[in-house]
C-alpha cells in the first residue's frame, strides 16, 4: 500500500496530532521494526551513552514490533512528565516548538520500508521512538528539550531559527558525549537509529570531533546528504543544559556579524577531542547515513 494512502484519511487535529492508527501496521511493518531494533540492540552496548541504554530499558521499548505510543507515554510521563504525540510526518516549526515547550514529543506514526533500512530522508517511528524517546527518560535531558522548545518559539520572532536548528542538529540528532570514565559515546538520535553512522562516528578517523561550544555550534553549517563531517562532544547533559539555559537574544545579535563555518572546518580555537584507538580507514565508509 502506498504510504500516502495509509494516512491521507487520518483525522488530523489543529496541532498536527492524530491517534496512532495501530490497525494499519502490516506484518511487514512489524518485521522491519524487529530487524532495525535487533541490529541496533546488538551494536549499541559500548557505543551508546549509559543514559540512553538506561532510558531504553526503563521505557520498555521492545523488539517484537511497532510499540503502542500510549503505553510508552504513560511510562514516560511517570518518569519526567513528557508524553508522545502521534503526527503524520514533519510538522511546521511553530507546532514542533510548541509541543516541545509543553513536554510533548512528536513521533511519526509510519515506519520505513525494507528497501530503506539503511537510509531514509525523513524521520519514521523507529528514528523517533528508538532514537529520541529513551533519553527523555533522563530528567536533565528532558528539561533541555523543553528549554529548546521554548527557545525555538522565541527564535522564530528573532529571525534566528537557522542558528537554533544547528544546535538541535549537533546535539539532539548527532551529538557525542564523554562519559565519566573518559569513553566517547553516542547520544544523538540520528546516530542511534543508524547502524552505519553508529560505527562511523566513533571508529572512523575521517570526521572532526570537537568539544562543544555553543557559539561555535550555532555558526556551523551541516550536511544532510552524508555522514557528519564534524561531531561536537559534550562532557555531560548538565553541562549541555547549563550552556544553553541563558537567554539567546544577545547571542543572536553577536552571530549576525560573524561568518559561518562549513561542516568540515577546524578553527584555531577548537578543542579537538581525540580517541585512543581509531582502527578504521576513511576509504571504507560510504556517503549516506540514516535520517
Amino acid at each position: 500500500m502506498a504510504l500516502a494512502a495509509r494516512y491521507d484519511d487520518l483525522v488530523i487535529r489543529p496541532d498536527h496530532t492524530h491517534d496512532q492508527p495501530r490497525d494499519r501496521y502490516t506484518p511487514e511493518d512489524h518485521a522491519v521494526w524487529r530487524d532495525l531494533f535487533r541490529r541496533q540492540a546488538a551494536l549499541l552496548p559500548g557505543r551508546a551513552c549509559d543514559e540512553f541504554l538506561a532510558g531504553l530499558k526503563g521505557l520498555g521499548v521492545a523488539s517484537d514490533g511497532v510499540p503502542d505510543f500510549e503505553r510508552l507515554s504513560d511510562v514516560l510521563e511517570q518518569a519526567t512528565g513528557w508524553r508522545i504525540v502521534c503526527v503524520p510526518g514533519l510538522v511546521p516549526d511553530d507546532i514542533f516548538f510548541g509541543h516541545l515547550a509543553a513536554r510533548r514529543f512528536p513521533v511519526t506514526w509510519w515506519i520505513r520500508q525494507r528497501a530503506q533500512l539503511d537510509y531514509l530522508q525523513e524521520p519514521d517511528c523507529f528514528h523517533d521512538i528508538y532514537g529520541h524517546v529513551p533519553l527523555l527518560m533522563n530528567p536533565v535531558f528532558a528539561d533541555y528539550m523543553q528549554a529548546y522548545g521554548k527557545g525555538g518559539l522565541k527564535a522564530a520572532g528573532l529571525n534566528a531559527l537557522h542558528h537554533l536548528a544547528r544546535l538541535y542538529w549537533y546535539t539532539v540528532e548527532f551529538g557525542l558525549i564523554e562519559q565519566k570514565n573518559g569513553d566517547l559515546r553516542i547520544y544523538g538520535s540520528g546516530i542511534l537509529s543508524s547502524k552505519t553512522e553508529s560505527i562511523f562516528c566513533l571508529d572512523s578517523p575521517a570526521p572532526n570531533r570537537i568539544r562543544f561550544d555553543l557559539m561555535r555550534v550555532m555558526r556551523t553549517r551541516y550536511r544532510i546528504d552524508t555522514f557528519q563531517k564534524t561531531y561536537f562532544v559534550i562532557r555531560s547533559f548538565d553541562d549541555l543544559f547549563n550552556a544553553t539555559r541563558p537567554d539567546f537574544t544577545p547571542l543572536y545579535a553577536q552571530l549576525r556579524g560573524q561568518p559561518d563555518f562549513t561542516a568540515a572546518d577546524i578553527a584555531p580555537q577548537d578543542d579537538v577531542v581525540t580517541r585512543g584507538t581509531l582502527n578504521a580507514t576513511d576509504g571504507g565508509w560510504g556517503d549516506t547515513a540514516d535520517a
